[in-house]
């Protein structure tokens, strides 16, 4: 991002932080090439059906485990039924890098076995929801690349107002845990910032989480 003034960490809730520019051009361009691999190697990205009809915008991939509305499975159940690839050791060491760079105490004992990977382009967009599929309380970790967004967190009680806002570009970093771990939170729209060149993005946004699930088992 070009501008005047540097951006600063940025505290958005209770357990919620902002860190800009956190993940540096060579880790924005290696996290790139691992999501076309990881899509290359299975069935493509996929566009998620909701119960009441509706169709999400944004298209996924899954590591650890499949994110359903509003479950998780270990079968990829609305594609090909096959196996959900493992959440790789170097991504899993990513997210408590992140972790400890937001100063968490528990960084070294995260251990993020879902990683959910979405793609915006387009109009593509994220409504504010709850991540709450996981009986995990620990925080979940939010990388973007490519283009830039606006990020809403709201509260953990409604989708209503009050909510924070912040732009997010590509390297940014947001964790949210404690209070604001199943706060309502979302993608209102895209914004004209592509990005730098270099991140490996012809277009778009990847926006990757890595969140404890706490489920055992297949």
């Amino acid at each position: 991002m070009d501008g005047l003034f540097g951006r600063e960490r940025r505290a958005l809730g209770p357990g919620a932080v902002h860190v800009p520019d956190w993940l540096d051009l060579p880790g924005q361009r290696r996290l790139a090439d691992a999501c076309r691999g990881w899509v290359r190697d299975g069935p493509g990205l996929r566009t998620v059906t909701l119960p009441g009809g509706g169709v999400m915008s944004v298209r996924s991939v899954c590591l650890g485990w499949h994110w359903l509305p509003y479950r998780y499975s270990r079968t990829r159940d609305d594609q090909d039924g096959g196996a959900v690839p493992p959440v790789p050791s170097w991504l899993a060491d990513l997210g408590r890098a992140a972790l400890a760079a937001t100063g968490h105490p528990d960084a070294q004992a995260y251990r993020p076995d879902v990683a959910v990977v979405n793609f915006y382009d387009g109009d593509a967009r994220m409504g504010l929801h709850q991540d709450r599929e996981e009986r995990s309380p620990a925080p979940v970790v939010s990388l973007s690349v490519g283009r830039a967004c606006l990020f809403r967190l709201g509260s953990a009680g409604h989708r209503g107002r009050p909510w924070t806002d912040v732009e997010l570009y590509s390297g940014d970093l947001v964790v949210f845990g404690g209070a604001s771990r199943l706060a309502f939170h979302g993608v209102p729209r895209l914004l004209d910032d592509p990005g730098p060149p270099g991140t490996g993005l012809r277009s778009g946004r990847l926006n990757v989480t890595l969140r404890e699930s706490g489920l055992d088992g297949p």
